[in-house]
């Protein structure tokens, strides 16, 4: 039994490792000369300074109920978790710190306490059956019902809806629009609250940890592991057409779009045309810095955090976001940013330092919004601008081309916005109109995230579909 896996991203590794415990031969075939799709470390700047292509924190790789159940430790992955998982810096000199224990939480929220544990702690202390879940296929009944229902009635909510139903303070609800923008959607609409949701129940859960070494060490791990059921990873290898490809299972590590155009004939001209009509989202406009010492924040707590979210009150992060949905360019874009070698020093030179920045811009936007996204920094740090010895500067058309799946410089593999919440990218999910080739991109359920539980769903179906 053979199967070839397009892609080597964490779905298309993980749809690849599934179909290797399942006994098949496995070839993953990826394009670019190093794998990992948007997993990748490579030095950007200067030389012994160690960047993140793409994902740098991962609260949904290390709360995957796939990856969870691989022995990737034994393969040189370590995660490192920060004392604080974020830090959500004022203009009054203050930050607010969405701390790891619900009960810490709790006291530095003051009036707000009672309402963000209640919110929140259910979630975090279910979260193996949530994530279950959550990151499952979306046209099915839930396995826990009622956890679920827990999740989903405030979930179904609007980020601002729910911050004003539950919180009096703007500094609890300026931290939970940073989590919530994570969406990249209007915070005024619905669903918007689950995305907050979920990342503060992995905050309280499984952190929000860096792999040390970058997440290419994740990568890597799984490829190690991958290799031991006797997969075989192809590197600088474009699939132009599935026709190159042999007799078996094919699963697409893909963008919709990208899968209607190397398909060919093999899958029916209407399937092809509902892929071309998928959406993508907003696209990103990132900047990876070498510093020569640490980020001088006002509020010293920011250093007690590998990520940090800039963009000052509930208010204006939903305008940025906002600006973005409607293919505008925000004045004061909300910037995500991470500060790994606080906390791991083997990515860069003895006293110096990293950091990795993006902010959303609409998808395929040439702009350059570099001094914006500098201008936020500097708000909440000044001084940032003198620390750096270097920077490098990725485009959405930059990501896109060392990326082929990053549409615009999408990096949620598609919007979440209206049907396609439910519908990704078809109401087939990962099965296609040939029952030979899956998609198992983050264009399928349950989206984007480092978790590769596409690829494990796509897998599961096809094997289910096969036998």
């Amino acid at each position: 039994m053979r199967a070839s896996v397009i892609g080597s991203g964490p779905n298309g590794l993980s749809a690849a490792i599934v179909l290797a415990q399942a006994g098949y031969k496995v070839d993953v075939y990826e394009a670019e000369t190093q794998p990992g799709g948007a997993a990748r470390t490579m030095p950007m700047t200067l030389p012994g300074f160690l960047h993140d292509f793409g994902s740098a924190v991962h609260p949904m790789a290390v709360g995957s109920p796939f990856f969870s159940s691989l022995p990737l430790e034994q393969y040189g992955l370590e995660w490192i978790d920060s004392p604080a998982p974020v830090a959500h810096p004022l203009d009054d000199g203050t930050a607010v710190m969405l701390e790891r224990d619900v009960q810490s939480a709790e006291e530095a929220f003051g009036r707000d306490g009672r309402a963000w544990r209640r919110l929140v702690e259910p979630l975090a202390k279910n979260w193996p059956a949530l994530a279950e879940d959550m990151l499952g296929p979306m046209l099915r009944f839930p396995s826990h019902p009622l956890l679920m229902a827990r999740f989903g009635l405030p979930g179904a909510l609007s980020a601002k809806l729910l911050c004003d139903l539950n919180f009096h303070s703007p500094r609890t609800s300026a931290l939970f629009a940073g989590l919530a923008a994570h969406s990249m959607l209007d915070l005024h609409a619905p669903f918007t609250a689950a995305v907050g949701l979920m990342f503060a129940a992995t905050a309280h859960s499984v952190g929000w940890p860096i792999p040390r070494g970058g997440a290419q060490a994740l990568t890597n791990a799984l490829i190690a592991y991958l290799r031991t059921l006797g997969g075989t990873v192809h590197t600088s290898r474009r699939i132009a057409s599935l026709d190159e490809l042999p007799d078996g299972l094919t699963l697409c590590d893909v963008a919709p779009s990208r899968l209607a155009e190397i398909a060919g004939g093999r899958l029916s001209s209407a399937y092809r045309n509902s892929l071309r009509g998928f959406r993508h989202g907003p696209g990103s406009f990132k900047v990876d810095y070498a510093l020569s010492g640490p980020i001088p924040w006002r509020a010293k707590e920011c250093l007690r955090s590998a990520t940090v979210h800039l963009g000052g009150t509930f208010e204006e992060i939903a305008r940025s976001e906002y600006e973005t949905v409607h293919e505008r360019i925000a004045e004061r874009p909300f910037v995500l940013l991470s500060q790994p070698t606080l906390f791991d020093s083997t990515r860069a030179p003895e006293g110096r330092h990293i950091a990795w920045a993006y902010c959303h811009v609409p998808n395929g936007c040439t702009v350059d919004v570099q001094m914006a996204l500098e201008d936020q920094i500097e708000r909440f740090a000044p001084g940032f601008r003198d620390c750096v010895l270097a920077r490098h500067v990725t485009s959405p058309a930059d990501l896109e081309r060392q990326d082929a799946n990053l549409i615009g410089g999408d990096v949620g593999g598609g919007s979440m916005g209206g049907t396609q919440l439910f519908l990704r990218p078809t109401i087939r999910e990962y099965a296609t109109s040939s029952p030979d080739i899956y998609l198992c991109s983050a264009s399928t359920p349950p989206g984007g995230g480092v978790h590769g539980m596409c690829g494990y769903h796509a897998a599961t179906q096809a094997l289910k579909r096969k036998h």
